[in-house]
């Protein structure tokens, strides 16, 4: 596992005003458990009201787990993008990217938005990026299962480190072609930013390689690991 020496208090955010998974309590689940494993701990939330500068202080991370729609207040925006600006550590899981498509500063935090997605069916997940440790335990060719999600645009650019595609031949409605990014990160300001579009399915998060992929991301999020 990575390591967790600086990763804390983190928030997991799972409010929804658009579509809401069914997952959403089996991914609270795994993270908490991940955090009584690993020594961190987890408040979960889907209050908008907890982004404030003081109650953002000192975490170690902030998640958006399968967020969907507009879940922020004008004061809350602002108090996570000075908290991320500052150095904090922020992780997008699945439909995070269908989130808070009217702030500008969200979109670009992520890395890229939500278009579209065909039905829930297998697929290969390319790893490009295995020394990341999100990334570093799984297999150059990952079968999984999900929403292979589209994006509006691709990710790829300077200063994003994709980790992940999917391969557009192996399953059936893809839409974005050859390069088809799934996982990245990046530094935004101070802090750092990751995001994964998997995680649409309950079982994904009882799947070992899975729960270690969110916790090499949120470590990597929060600075706990190179």
């Amino acid at each position: 596992m990575p390591p967790t020496g600086h990763l804390k208090d983190v928030l997991v955010y799972t409010r929804t005003t658009a579509y809401r998974h069914d997952s959403i309590p089996a991914a609270r689940t795994a993270l908490r458990e991940l955090g009584e494993e690993e020594g961190f701990t987890v408040e979960a939330s889907e209050d908008p009201a907890v982004f404030t500068d003081a109650s953002l202080a000192g975490r170690g991370a902030v998640v958006f787990l399968s967020t969907s729609g507009e879940v922020l207040t004008e004061e809350g925006r602002a108090a996570l993008q000075r908290w991320i600006t500052d150095g904090g550590g922020f992780m997008g899981v699945h439909s995070a990217a269908c989130t808070e498509y009217d702030w500008p500063y969200y979109g670009e935090l992520l890395g890229a938005r939500f278009g579209g997605h065909p039905a829930f069916q297998p697929g290969t997940v390319l790893v490009e990026n295995r020394s990341h440790p999100a990334t570093a335990h799984l297999p150059a060719r990952w079968e999984w299962s999900d929403e292979w999600y589209d994006f509006r645009t691709g990710p790829r650019r300077p200063g994003v480190r994709v980790l992940a595609t999917v391969d557009e031949t192996g399953y059936e409605g893809g839409g974005m072609g050859a390069d088809h990014p799934l996982v990245w990160c990046k530094d935004s300001g101070a802090g750092r930013s990751f995001y994964t579009a998997l995680g649409h399915a309950d079982e994904a998060y009882s799947d070992p390689a899975f729960r270690r992929h969110l916790l090499g991301g949120l470590c990597w999020a929060a600075g706990a690991t190179a």
